[in-house]
């Protein structure tokens, strides 16, 4: 019942803060993600490659090169985790206000590696059950990277998107958030890592307990048939 009561609470938590994050992203950029119509589309996905398919749409003029796409979108592994559509939802959006500027294109490419590594391990945590601690660290990155995509969007619009990725350290809100967003990242490995031993050990402890309660059993066994031969042993040397 506690558990039960402890995922209703998380969900609710999530919920009530990723609107929050939804909400500073429409302040921002002028954009309802929950009424863009990227959302549904991506919500209906049931592959990471489904989603791969959407954002593609977002970038025609890309398409047209010798090349496509792919430089631009295969730094992400997307997830079929649920919250993360509004994230790819705000990809979408920044794509599509990028889609007639190469160099912006380029700069978003070195946007977007700075985040590649945590959709990957989201695709994990999504076939996964992770810890109330784990879950609340990944909501934070999501809500993080929600504001990046905000804030890049915003400047790409005013053309300052070059000036501001040309050097990802400075006093710059998008170089705050981006610092914040390492921050997170490194907690978030740490804690994975952490989680991970932990399991390790429990399976370990697991292991060992049933060994002793096996070897226990064989102990038992083995006395009892070492009783019953001494008790023959003794009943046949009172007959002789």
């Amino acid at each position: 019942m506690s558990s039960l009561s402890s995922t209703s609470t998380w969900h609710s938590n999530i919920v009530s803060t990723f609107n929050a994050a939804l909400e500073a992203y429409k302040r921002k950029t002028k954009k309802d993600l929950v009424l863009h119509p990227l959302l549904p589309r991506l919500q209906s996905c049931d592959s990471p490659e489904a989603i791969v398919i959407v954002l593609r749409e977002q970038i025609p003029a890309f398409s047209q090169s010798r090349n496509g796409d792919d430089a631009l979108i295969k730094w992400v592994t997307p997830t079929v985790f649920r919250p993360a559509n509004a994230i790819f939802a705000g990809i979408g959006v920044l794509l599509f206000a990028a889609k007639d500027a190469r160099a912006s294109r380029d700069r978003l490419i070195d946007l977007f590696n700075r985040i590649e590594g945590f959709f990957r391990r989201l695709e994990i945590y999504a076939g996964i059950t992770p810890t109330t601690a784990m879950r609340d660290i990944i909501i934070k990155i999501m809500i993080e990277i929600l504001s990046i995509l905000a804030i890049a969007t915003n400047e790409l619009k005013r053309g300052r998107l070059k000036k501001y990725m040309r050097k990802l350290t400075g006093n710059t809100e998008i170089d705050d958030s981006l610092r914040r967003l390492d921050i997170l990242t490194r907690e978030e490995a740490r804690m994975a890592i952490a989680e991970n031993l932990k399991m390790t050990h429990s399976v370990d402890d697991r292991v060992k307990s049933i060994d002793d309660r096996v070897m226990s059993i064989i102990d038992d066994k083995v006395m009892s048939i070492d009783d019953r031969r001494r008790a023959r042993c003794r009943a046949h040397g009172a007959k002789h």
